[in-house]
């Protein structure tokens, strides 16, 4: 079963922006911390940004300044606004979400999504 569906994802050419999206099954009742990792083609996974439920945020050092993290607690939701982008961006971007409650009492500690691909090229 999915339970994290992310969105938003293609192609741009340097300097441009995107948004990505990612949005937990409606059978989740509570997360804790949500964020996005990415990994590039012959890289290893690594992080980009996350969102704790109390509002913090951390970023990697790469994307300061040019990503922006937020969420929608009601919806469980996390976005990721990409701008200023650059080739080295390019990669599969992953949702992560941990802490997770389902209406049904299961409990999962990591979940993640099945990636979206940003390519940044021009």
């Amino acid at each position: 079963q999915v339970l994290l569906v992310e969105s938003g994802g293609g192609l741009v050419q340097p300097g441009g922006s995107l948004r990505l999206s990612c949005a937990a099954s409606r059978r989740i009742r509570s997360i804790n911390a949500m964020g996005w990792y990415r990994r590039a083609p012959g890289k290893e996974r690594e992080l980009v940004a996350v969102s704790a439920n109390g509002g913090a945020t951390d970023y990697a050092d790469s994307v300061k300044g040019r990503f922006t993290i937020s969420r929608d607690n009601a919806e469980n939701t996390v976005y990721l606004q990409m701008n200023s982008l650059k080739p080295e961006d390019t990669a599969v971007y992953y949702c992560n979400a941990h802490g997770v409650l389902t209406t049904t009492g299961i409990r999962y500690a990591i979940l993640w999504g099945q990636g979206t691909l940003v390519t940044v090229s021009s």
